[in-house]
């Protein structure tokens, strides 16, 4: 083979390898950014050289303690100021629509029929309570082995669109889904409690059927009192009181049979 020496071992090359070592003991052959003090004993060099960029340790220290200073002022005003907005926030409850004041004076205006609730509690159409009744309910008769879930939420759905259809023929100033929902589901009140009566007596004798009539009447008197306190309907209660009547009456058959 041309050009391979056997006493290297190699091919010859025209590239010529310097040592960096040497070539730095002379100041002529220096790299170009080595400066005048390049050499085998020379100090660090600019780029890693802390005193070039602060002087003394001292102020390089200064500079870097007044650097944190700032950053820390900084996120001490950010953590401030999230901490005003979590203070600022309103409750959870308040959040999700669930007012307990209301819920007591709206169960306590449904056990009350002759007291008259007032007129701002209307507003508030909340659904937690409703949902809560209508569990309990369920839950009471399926204590008397009667699983009417589906029936309960059919018939209440089935009611609820019914009696919104009406109020809002009935009603000048209109009325809200959320309202209707709202005062009907407080309103079943009564029958939980007759449910609840039906665990440890039957309700097909003379008192069972005297209970059942008079819860369904608890029920109506009051729902029809809180429509026409928030609808304004004056002189009117008895005519919203039927349909009413007349939807407890078949939630009241559930709980007979």
């Amino acid at each position: 083979m041309a050009g391979y020496s056997e006493d290297t071992g190699f091919y010859p090359s025209s590239y010529a390898w310097t040592d960096p070592a040497a070539g730095s003991q002379d100041p002529n052959n220096a790299p170009p950014n080595a400066g005048p003090n390049a050499g085998p004993n020379a100090g660090p060099s600019t780029m890693y050289n802390p005193m070039a960029y602060g002087g003394s340790p001292s102020n390089t220290a200064y500079m870097y303690s007044q650097q944190n200073n700032m950053a820390s002022q900084q996120f001490n005003a950010v953590a401030g100021t999230m901490g005003d907005d979590i203070a600022n926030e309103p409750p959870l409850l308040e959040e999700l629509g669930i007012n307990f004041d209301h819920i007591v004076q709206k169960t306590l205006a449904v056990l009350n029929p002759f007291r008259r609730p007032d007129a701002s509690i209307m507003s508030d159409s909340d659904l937690a309570g409703p949902f809560v009744f209508c569990l309990l309910f369920g839950g009471l008769l399926l204590l008397h082995g009667k699983i009417h879930f589906g029936y309960i939420y059919g018939i209440g759905l089935l009611g609820c669109l019914g009696m919104y259809s009406l109020l809002s023929l009935m009603s000048a100033q209109g009325v809200s889904i959320g309202t209707v929902v709202s005062v009907l589901g407080y309103c079943l009140l009564p029958m939980v409690l007759l449910s609840g009566f039906s665990i440890v007596a039957t309700l097909q004798g003379v008192v069972g059927t005297v209970c059942v009539v008079l819860s369904i009447l608890w029920c109506s008197w009051s729902a029809s009192k809180l429509f026409v306190t928030a609808l304004t309907m004056d002189h009117q209660q008895i005519l919203v009181a039927y349909p009413c009547a007349l939807l407890y009456g078949v939630f009241s058959l559930l709980t007979i049979f």
